[in-house]
């Protein structure tokens, strides 16, 4: 039985390679933009969205591979009040974006389904509690201009393992969270099926 990555994102791919995970890494080709449109219509939480958008990329892909095990991740990020941001769209938007997190806490909802058959099978989201302390204008052009283009495809425009460090002052999270794949408990269901030795 193989294990499938339902994603192109390269620090999935990264985690999973440090940790000896064999696995494959497909695109899922969903409207993601669609359903997410859809969802935030009905109202959904931005805990349950990150969810139900992983369990969409692995059952599509699982539909197509029934025989193997396919793993579908997302993540949300959101202030307390519900407000949601995506991946910004210029550096522009980013800069914009930073402005207002600057001084707040915000929650990155980070979401792993696996699906077998078309069916999910095992899911799990891990909330990440990430305070970004005041920033000056300053120090925002300073990010930008040092990260470029690469945040435009980050969820909350930091990557956590360069220079994004230095955006927060606290945070209450697994690192593996922050990067969008909750590490941890996703080994120890792979152990349970077999996938991985135990």
């Amino acid at each position: 039985m193989r294990l499938i990555l339902a994603s192109q994102s390269s620090a999935r791919r990264a985690v999973l390679d440090a940790a000896g995970v064999t696995f494959e890494a497909m695109a899922p080709m969903v409207d993601e933009d669609g359903a997410k449109a859809a969802l935030r219509a009905d109202g959904i939480s931005p805990r349950d969205l990150a969810d139900a958008l992983a369990e969409l990329k692995a059952r599509k892909l699982s539909q197509r591979f029934p025989a193997d095990l396919v793993l579908g991740c997302d993540q949300t990020l959101s202030l307390d009040d519900g407000t949601m941001f995506d991946k910004p769209e210029s550096l522009t938007a980013l800069k914009a974006q930073l402005t207002i997190l600057s001084g707040k806490t915000h929650n990155l909802w980070s979401a792993a389904v696996l699906a077998q058959g078309g069916t999910a099978i095992w899911r799990y989201v891990e909330r990440c509690k990430m305070t970004i302390r005041p920033l000056s204008e300053s120090f925002i052009d300073q990010y930008i201009e040092a990260e470029g283009d690469v945040l435009l495809g980050c969820v909350g425009g930091y990557r956590i393992e360069g220079f994004g460090i230095q955006l927060f002052n606290h945070i209450e999270a697994t690192h593996f969270g922050i990067l969008g794949l909750p590490l941890i408990p996703l080994l120890d269901i792979l152990r349970i099926r077999g996938v991985i030795p135990s």
